[in-house]
């Protein structure tokens, strides 16, 4: 786990100004101990000192949305896992004074008045004879909503609350009660708001996944009505369909909140949440900053970004998971600083030398001022080749390697133009490449470009897979951040000049790229039309 996106814990409470500078900002959960002990609802809702009589009577027989699930303890927050029915606030505080009461005797409290229960024939239906209180969650009752104030039921609760003091200059778009008789759990899912949950009785357990670990736990479909939730069962998941679940704890953090902490969820981390027997917790939503300042009209440039962001690091991923092979160290002696400068005298000199249209050094000779790792990769490069194409004539051997290779007029074999391999491991351009380090690479294609031209063009147009593009321009990358721009420019003059067509080179390396990127666009969820925006 990353360090900057560990879970913050505060035993003292931050300031609005630390808050809106410090913590919110990060995006990164953050618990603040002993954050509501000062409440009043944390001394008169507690149900160990007369709580529930005092919630009776403050609410009465005012109706909440409850929510049902034939799935309980578990609470699957998508539409087609529970039903909400209208319950009166009074008949679910019975249900946890009499589970109270036999769980001081020491007796299992299955009981359920079903007639108690209001709802249509259908909502009757889907209740179950027994057991109907554990199966029953007042999730996210408004007690505030700035928006619909219709749908506020319990706005009667709102002055045993206090303002959070770093919350004090947010423009809260809803206040929310969360309460269980029995053991609950919610489903796994992210809120499109800033989340500050504060347990007033009770205990909760929290799991928290950034945003970053959604490909391990597949989120509903964008199209749907509940596609802030995971698909995966938190009981008996289906490994064989989603199997990167099965290592998304690896992803996540937990933490365990008491009666007066409060844990500040940012928006879009995934959290499941168990709640021990009755618990009862407030939350407040806010819209973040971000989805403020967010401009309608500019929705499709900032989707096009982030794909994009999306894309590349699911591409950076990919290769440094693969593990293709280790880095070729250079063998000659380094300089007393300690790293190799490939811009030294000795290279220099042979760049200087070079007669571009005769694609050969006038002083000295390339193969032999090669390192034995360069001639390792050049080896290796140079017959990947060669097992792809018919060879015409011989005219050129490499003089340090113990093996012959030819470059004159080579004729691309049909069978093996385009190699695509099913995996980065199996990509032999990619496992040849991808451990060199900047400075033998530079020598190796300089090397390749002068004794090679044929050989290299034929790798470029006709051998170059897309995670071979892709590898091959990010070692461009790599190498140019450590040379010099003079350097930098002989380098590639001299690398095209291998080409009887250097755009049709640049488009090979660019296409392949390109299909690189769209094959792995699809490992992110992106859809054609969003690409298309």
């Amino acid at each position: 786990m990353e360090d900057s996106i560990r879970i913050q814990i505060f035993e003292e409470l931050p300031t609005s100004k630390e808050f809106e500078s410090l913590i919110e900002p990060r995006n990164v959960p953050a618990v603040f101990k002993g954050c509501i002990k000062g409440w009043e609802a944390f001394s008169k809702w507690n149900p160990s000192n007369g709580g529930l009589h005092y919630l009776q009577e403050r609410v009465g027989s005012c109706k909440v949305e409850a929510m049902v699930s034939r799935s309980a303890p578990v609470f699957y927050g998508d539409l087609g896992s529970h039903v909400r029915v209208p319950l009166p606030f009074s008949t679910f505080i019975d249900f946890c004074k009499k589970r109270m009461e036999n769980k001081d005797q020491g007796i299992d409290a299955s009981f359920g008045p079903q007639s108690d229960i209001a709802g249509s024939d259908k909502e009757r239906d889907y209740l179950p004879s027994e057991d109907i209180p554990e199966q029953i969650y007042l999730a996210q009752v408004p007690v505030m909503n700035r928006d619909n104030e219709d749908r506020v039921q319990l706005e009667t609760l709102r002055e045993d609350i206090q303002m959070p003091p770093f919350l004090e200059a947010k423009e809260l778009s809803s206040i929310n009660l969360w309460m269980n008789n029995a053991h609950a759990r919610s489903s796994t899912h992210y809120d499109p708001h800033h989340n500050l949950l504060c347990i007033v009785s009770g205990c909760k357990q929290v799991v928290l996944w950034p945003p970053s670990a959604s490909p391990s736990l597949y989120p509903m479909p964008i199209y749907g009505e509940a596609s802030n939730h995971s698909s995966v069962a938190l009981e008996n998941p289906d490994y064989s369909n989603f199997p990167e679940a099965e290592h998304s704890m690896e992803l996540a953090q937990k933490v365990f909140l008491g009666a007066g902490d409060a844990l500040f969820i940012p928006e879009g981390w995934f959290h499941q949440v168990d709640s021990d027997d009755l618990t009862i917790a407030v939350n407040f939503w806010w819209i973040s900053d971000i989805m403020s300042c967010l401009l309608e009209h500019m929705d499709a440039y900032y989707l096009r970004r982030i794909l994009r962001r999306l894309i590349d690091k699911e591409m950076y991923h990919l290769l440094h998971m693969s593990g293709m092979g280790k880095t070729r160290m250079s063998s000659y002696k380094l300089p007393d600083s300690g790293q190799a400068e490939c811009g030294d005298d000795r290279y220099n000199q042979m760049l200087k030398g070079v007669n571009s249209k005769e694609k050969r050094l006038q002083c000295g000779d390339t193969l032999l001022e090669l390192e034995p790792a360069a001639v390792q990769v050049l080896h290796e490069l140079v017959s990947l080749v060669h097992n792809c194409v018919s060879v015409v004539n011989q005219d050129e051997q490499l003089q340090s390697a113990s093996t012959s290779t030819s470059d004159s007029a080579l004729v691309v074999n049909g069978e093996c133009e385009i190699t695509v391999a099913t995996g980065l491991k199996d990509d032999l351009v990619a496992k040849i490449l991808w451990g060199v380090e900047p400075c033998i690479f530079q020598n190796v294609f300089l090397a390749m470009a002068q004794n090679f031209p044929r050989t290299l063009e034929a790798f470029v147009l006709h051998v170059l897979s897309p995670v071979g593009a892709e590898v091959l321009t990010r070692k461009f990358d790599e190498m140019d951040k450590q040379i010099l721009e003079e350097d930098r420019n002989r380098f590639y003059e001299i690398f095209y000049s291998a080409f009887d067509d250097q755009s049709a080179a640049m488009n090979s390396i660019l296409k392949g790229k390109e299909a690189f990127a769209r094959r792995e666009s699809s490992g992110i969820g992106c859809s054609a039309c969003a690409l298309r925006l």
